[in-house]
């Protein structure tokens, strides 16, 4: 058994036992989002989901190389406390954009593929592209943590009053409501498969440079954020905050389109990830130069995927010593924890909820058509950033003014948009930009086609693209029947999707988080393993 551990920011663990996958991010079993530091819920609960032991793990791959000398002797302090007094013979450590590339390359399905790791910083690189073959891989361009495109899109995030290495999403959002009117071209630019860096200085320095450059008050940016948090989009620096957004935004895709081109000359597909690879919008260009078939972007792409990228690094290494190397193609992320039927119900019943089985594609989909919000929970729980319809909040996308309910019940900024759950078989109906095979993940955005505007408007941003998910029915059986059965009553095979959780806050993880976020957002149903229970 090989165990993948990150222990810095969105820290979590990974384990695999032959074909078997287990994924957890410690902020899902202690509810601190975007947790920094050991995971050793995460350790102890993929150690569980395998029925392992500390005594079972062979290989503790361990992502990130620098450590100041105290946060090293912390994690020694750790591995040592679970896996006793001689776990350095066990432990390898993995090179975080590596993790991050192997992450991609080794679920891509491929055998020779481009590797691209882009981020903020790790390891002193911000970037690094690799020729992988045949499970080796070979890094052959890079950036230093100076040269950082995702600092860039983070000191921007900073500037417009949003937290930076969180809300960059945010500002992705917010550009779709204003013009690029800024070249930034002077600021960042690709040189070769590298990136420059004009401004010369990174992170606080970097954003206050930036305020300089485009004269916005820095001291002023919070209260701006918030009152377009609140809806508030009309004024002269909202309308600048969105310019400033838009320009960013349409420099990166300018620079991703750019090194798609230089990649795709090479004649390879394309793995990436890093936390760059957030941004769909981006992706979408990318897959648009590259093609539907020729770019994979790693579910787990953020740092919450190097423990998961650690692991597979070094099965493959292991895989390759014995000659039995062969590409994989990761088909799900449903790798986190599970709950017995028995366990939710003993829930249920301890906190004196009236609660009744039922028909689950049935009733979620009459609950959607009767305009209900329903937090839907089964099976594990999903790895990544998005969730995939077994921790998610449903609801009717042809209804536009549901997107004000959820925002007012979850506290979400109103200037972000909604995605939908899409049967498989619509997605070449409702995506116009689709050339291949559909993104099960929502790890990039489309173009929605004139019908899926007009009939799914609450998932269909202002510039009119939509960030889907396809599924297909012999991946989630449960959730294609929920939105097979919506269909069969409104004509639309889409349901609203959102990630289970209050704004702020990770996605729940059990049964009880599920519970509580319900009553806390005051949800009209939740259906929790095959049990309903009503608001109120």
């Amino acid at each position: 058994m090989i165990l993948g551990i990150h222990d810095g920011h969105d820290a979590g663990a990974a384990l695999i036992d032959g074909e078997r996958l287990f994924a957890v991010n410690e902020e899902r079993l202690n509810r601190v989002k975007k947790y920094r530091g050991f995971p050793e819920l995460s350790v102890r609960k993929v150690m569980e989901m395998a029925d392992a032991s500390p005594e079972d793990i062979e290989i503790i791959a361990v992502a990130g190389i620098f450590r100041k000398q105290k946060r090293l002797q912390e994690l020694e302090t750790h591995l040592r406390a679970v896996f006793g007094p001689d776990f350095k013979r066990k432990v390898l450590f993995v090179e975080h954009h590596l993790a991050h590339s192997a992450s991609a390359y080794y679920t891509g399905g491929w055998r020779d593929a481009l590797a691209v790791s882009i981020d903020a910083a790790g390891d002193g690189l911000s970037s690094s592209i690799y020729i992988a073959r045949d499970g080796e891989m070979v890094r052959i361009a890079q950036s230093t943590y100076i040269d950082s495109l995702g600092d860039f899109y983070a000191s921007v995030t900073e500037l417009l009053g949003f937290k930076p290495m969180r809300h960059e999403g945010k500002v992705m959002s917010l550009a779709a409501y204003g013009k690029p009117t800024y070249d930034l071209s002077s600021i960042i630019e690709l040189n070769g498969l590298s990136f420059d860096n004009h401004l010369g200085v990174i992170g606080v320095d970097a954003t206050r440079k930036l305020a300089e450059l485009f004269d916005y008050p820095l001291r002023h940016a919070r209260d701006i954020a918030l009152q377009m948090k609140r809806g508030k989009l009309e004024g002269k620096l909202q309308k600048k905050a969105m310019e400033i957004a838009a320009s960013a935004q349409a420099h990166l895709e300018k620079l991703m389109e750019e090194l798609g081109l230089r990649l795709r000359s090479k004649g390879l597909p394309i793995a990436y990830a890093g936390g760059v690879a957030q941004n769909v919008k981006a992706n979408a260009v990318l897959r648009r130069v590259l093609g539907d078939e020729n770019l994979w972007v790693f579910p787990a792409m953020d740092d919450g995927g190097l423990a998961f990228g650690a692991a597979v690094f070094v099965r493959a290494q292991m895989k390759r010593l014995d000659g039995k190397w062969r590409p994989f193609k990761l088909e799900h992320v449903y790798l986190g924890p599970a709950y017995r039927k028995d366990e939710v119900e003993k829930l249920l019943r301890s906190e004196g909820v009236e609660y009744e089985e039922v028909d689950v594609p049935s009733f979620v989909a009459d609950a959607l058509v009767e305009g209900r919000l329903v937090g839907f929970f089964q099976g594990a729980m999903e790895f990544g950033p998005r969730a995939l319809g077994n921790r998610s909040i449903l609801a009717d996308p042809r209804d536009e003014g549901v997107k004000e309910r959820l925002n007012v019940a979850l506290k979400r900024d109103v200037f972000q948009p909604f995605a939908p759950s899409i049967l498989w078989e619509k997605a070449e109906r409702y995506l116009e930009d689709l050339n291949g095979r559909p993104n099960e993940f929502m790890t990039m955005s489309y173009t929605a086609s004139e019908e899926f505007r007009k009939e799914a408007p609450a998932v269909v941003h202002v510039d009119g693209t939509t960030r889907p998910q396809a599924v297909r029915k012999e991946v989630n059986p449960t959730y294609y029947g929920v939105i097979e059965a919506f269909e069969r009553r409104s004509g639309l095979g889409a349901v609203l999707n959102t990630s289970f959780n209050m704004h702020g806050e990770p996605i729940v993880c059990s049964p009880g988080d599920a519970l509580r976020t319900f009553r806390t957002a005051g949800l009209d149903v939740l259906v929790v393993e095959g049990f309903a229970v009503w608001k109120g």
